[in-house]
């Protein structure tokens, strides 16, 4: 019999092998245009789509990408642009100013392809004036802190960009527009992924607003003034759109994995969203109920769930929202022995170290856990007890995953 960590680990590569883009783009692909066709992209997953759609189209085609640094891959004839992510910098503004350039150089014979997963919204970076860069960064790193869904999140990057929330698409008019996205939203609403940079919808502009009062992050005036004008702009047709990977086919792929091994997989569901360690405590019940009763199913089984949790910052720990909710499911559970589990992101960075995630095995939980979950230090738990799962960018992304094993 495999060990657990093997089954976890090979549960958590099957879901990561049906992320990627390779073949996604089959029996989906725009008739050629008249034109030029022209590849504008952004996100974790950019390059290898960009790569991926190379050889799928196998016509003529240039235009530029930008993904996070170390998230690049070749690509034929479509360039690659590495910018920072969460935070933009301005290798990101700059990108931005030339994917809007790319797009508005567009003609009526033309076609343009839009390639976006998440980690879009940092890496378009273009604030629609008078909002300066510096502006956008520390609203985004304020967003980040206070524990702001990514919906919220991506509310208020739209409402301040001069090219997310549909603006790419109306400076590409009256080319043909084709959007392809690898989702990382629960919902898998494209408008949500990188903040819908071909893709309008309804909200408005004092929606961003309200949020910003809500976490009460302070804005300028000169920022609320920009995002009332902005909210209001001339819209074009979205263009056919289509979400060629999401958190649900990498479950579904999970799961047929822990058939063949002769585990019962049950997903919870893939658009899991609220604090880590509220979900985690919500996971152990469920986890508890499987081990003491059998229910929802007998062991061996193994519980897959998908999302997006969130961490709100009051301490001064390393870590990420996976690794907060390994802590803190292992804590919920107190060490239970039949019970191993797996949390980490799929685009193979959690938070604020370079680790995925982490796996931990019931039964070894330290008496100082709960200390280093109050300082949202999960990070440095792992590193220091064992656990961390290192993969390096894995050049896509659907969100987190996560596996409890019950023997």
């Amino acid at each position: 019999m495999e060990s657990n960590e093997a089954v976890l680990k090979s549960l958590f590569q099957a879901a990561l092998d049906a992320a990627m883009p390779e073949g996604r783009f089959d029996n989906r692909l725009p008739a050629p245009p008249r034109g030029r066709t022209v590849v504008l992209g952004a996100g974790k997953a950019a390059a290898s789509m960009a790569s991926a759609f190379e050889r799928a189209w196998q016509r003529e085609c240039s235009g530029l990408v930008v993904t996070p640094y170390g998230h690049s891959c070749p690509t034929q004839s479509i360039e690659v642009i590495e910018a920072a992510h969460p935070v933009p910098d301005t290798a990101a503004f700059e990108a931005s100013k030339r994917i809007l350039a790319l797009a508005e150089s567009a003609g009526p014979d033309d076609l343009v392809v839009a390639l976006i997963s998440g980690g879009a919204s940092s890496l378009l970076a273009m604030p629609a004036p008078p909002i300066l860069p510096a502006d956008k960064q520390e609203i985004t790193r304020q967003l980040l802190r206070c524990g702001a869904p990514i919906s919220e999140m991506n509310t208020v990057r739209k409402a301040m960009s001069a090219i997310k929330g549909g603006r790419l698409a109306r400076a590409a008019a009256p080319a043909r527009v084709v959007t392809y996205v690898i989702s990382d939203v629960p919902g898998d609403d494209p408008a949500i992924v990188g903040s819908g940079p071909t893709i309008f919808d309804d909200r408005q502009p004092g929606d961003a607003l309200d949020i910003l009062a809500r976490y009460g992050i302070g804005v300028p005036q000169h920022v609320r003034d920009a995002i009332r004008v902005n909210g209001h702009s001339d819209r074009v047709a979205t263009g056919d759109v289509h979400v060629i990977n999401s958190p649900r086919h990498a479950l579904e792929a999970a799961a047929v994995k822990a058939r063949s091994l002769g585990i019962a997989p049950v997903i919870i569901g893939d658009a899991i969203e609220g604090e880590s360690r509220h979900v985690a405590r919500v996971m152990a019940g469920i986890a508890r109920s499987v081990e003491l009763s059998g229910l929802p199913v007998a062991a061996p089984c193994v519980l897959l769930s998908g999302g997006e949790t969130t961490v709100t910052v009051v301490g001064n720990g390393r870590g990420g929202r996976n690794t907060e909710f390994l802590l803190a499911l292992a804590v919920y559970t107190n060490g239970a022995r039949r019970l191993s589990a797996l949390a980490c992101d799929t685009d193979g960075i959690d938070g604020s170290g370079t680790n995925a995630g982490a796996w931990m095995e019931g039964g070894r939980l330290d008496p100082t856990a709960l200390d280093y979950l109050a300082n949202n230090d999960a990070g440095t738990y792992f590193a220091r007890h064992g656990g961390l799962i290192e993969t390096g960018p894995t050049l896509t992304n659907v969100n987190d995953f996560r596996a409890i094993l019950i023997r």
